[in-house]
């Protein structure tokens, strides 16, 4: 059964949700390491200082976004988001050297744990905490296709994994005699944080680069276009990026030169309203052409208009 909580209407109230629950996760984490003492358990609660700053930037990011296009941004803010998914990976990336520094003093100079049962407790309710928050956050973001939420959902995941490990690793140590097992805990969460990092940077500077989607969505664009072009000669040359929740897509469609501009703009409009059908909100631009423009690659409509025999050529 798939663990889903209510969520507000907009993607700011979930990223202030997130804030609220990050400052919770914190406070158990930090009472966790407090009454443990145990090195690893601080850096778990290190890890999650960065979720609350992570959540602060991406409230900040969703208000951007959601601003109107004006003079200054006329395609609009949408890009906002990937700014403040590559901020929450550097701090990432910082936090893991952070934490890999603990890690390494507390091999140099181990130390038992205070109370490791009371640490584990604590952090074990903190971590049923961010796995419900985390997957709720996660299928919000991919639903709304808001790189932040999804960013802000993997990095909330992460801790989960570190919470269990954290789990088995801490309560081994009393029954192990190992106490060093606490460092060596410390040490995986670094690694652990820095993998997080890297695919949020990853995905968030190709967004900024404008990398093409992947192949399943270019296939439904292609689809809708073949399916909604009748009267059409064939569509080529098509572009598209996903920038946040909006798909900008252009491309050159080629129509019999006896058309008029009114029968061309009617399939322009019905091509446009089922691309936006399909992928929600979407800017297309589309450039009509004469057929003696046409490639003979792309998109081919079939049955293929009767060209005009003035146009043969």
């Amino acid at each position: 059964m798939t663990l889903r909580l209510p969520l507000p209407e907009s993607n700011k109230g979930i990223a202030a949700c997130s804030l609220v629950i990050s400052l919770v996760a914190l406070g158990l984490k930090y009472a966790a390491w407090a009454v443990s003492g145990s090195v690893a358990l601080y850096s778990d609660a290190v890890e999650t200082i960065i979720n609350v700053v992570a959540a602060v930037g991406g409230l900040w990011a969703l208000a951007v976004s959601e601003r109107p296009a004006d003079h200054n941004h006329t395609y609009g803010h949408y890009k906002a988001e990937y700014l403040s998914a590559v901020a929450e990976g550097t701090l990432v990336l910082v936090t893991a050297f952070i934490i890999g520094r603990e890690a390494v003093e507390g091999w140099l100079h181990p130390h038992p744990a205070l109370a490791p049962y009371a640490g584990v407790a604590l952090n074990g309710i903190a971590t049923l905490v961010n796995l419900g928050w985390g997957l709720t956050m996660l299928q919000a973001g991919r639903a709304r296709r808001s790189p932040a939420l999804v960013a802000g959902g993997q990095h909330v995941l992460s801790d989960v994994w570190t919470g269990v490990g954290l789990v088995v690793g801490i309560l081994l140590i009393p029954l192990t005699g190992w106490v060093r097992l606490d460092a060596v805990l410390a040490g995986l969460i670094a690694l652990n944080v820095l993998r997080v990092g890297w695919n949020v940077m990853k995905d968030s500077i190709a967004g900024l680069m404008d990398q093409a989607p992947d192949p399943e969505t270019l296939d439904q664009i292609r689809e809708v276009i073949a399916d909604n072009g009748r009267g059409a000669i064939e569509a080529h040359d098509i572009r598209t990026r996903v920038v946040g929740a909006m798909t900008f897509l252009d491309f050159h469609l080629v129509v019999p030169g006896s058309m008029s501009v009114h029968d061309a703009h009617e399939i322009c409009d019905r091509i446009e309203n089922a691309l936006r059908g399909k992928m929600g909100n979407t800017l297309v631009h589309i450039h009509v052409e004469p057929d003696n423009k046409a490639k003979h690659e792309g998109i081919v409509f079939w049955p293929r208009p009767e060209t005009p025999a003035s146009n043969k050529a």
